[in-house]
């Protein structure tokens, strides 16, 4: 009986260890986005993380009669990353993220995490009406 338990323990411990590799550091996915950096902050009450918002090109509606465009909520790992990305803010930029099923406290508040900045320009712009004018009838 006691061999039983151990072994049904045993088993247990390799099913909890399995799980939680799983859920917290098994990739399940990696790509780009491309927008609008919104912001990047520092904040936590326990744990201090780097959180950023990336606005995407394109509209979308959660709610009948409204419009809101893509977001991409995600946190940041590496310190230097954090800081160069609170440099870009308003620009375009395209970030390199890993995805996965659930977030830890200490790794932030999103399971979407940014590893890399893969380019970064300068926002484009509106064109300047003013300087569309029509035709002359010469």
């Amino acid at each position: 009986m006691k061999k039983f338990r151990w072994i049904l323990l045993l088993i247990l411990l390799v099913a909890a260890a399995a799980f939680l590799y799983f859920r917290f550091w098994f990739v399940f996915g990696e790509g780009v986005k491309t927008g609008e950096l919104n912001y990047v902050v520092y904040k936590g009450l326990v744990f201090k993380t780097y959180e950023g918002k990336l606005i995407q090109s394109g509209i979308r509606s959660r709610t009948a009669g409204s419009i809101q465009s893509y977001e991409f909520e995600f946190s940041v790992v590496d310190e230097a990353l954090a800081r160069e990305l609170m440099l870009q803010g308003g620009r375009t930029v395209e970030l390199h993220y890993r995805e996965y099923f659930g977030a830890l406290p200490w790794r932030g508040f999103t399971k979407f995490v940014v590893d890399s900045i893969v380019s970064a320009r300068p926002a484009s712009t509106a064109p300047d009406l003013g300087s569309l004018r029509a035709p002359s009838g010469e």
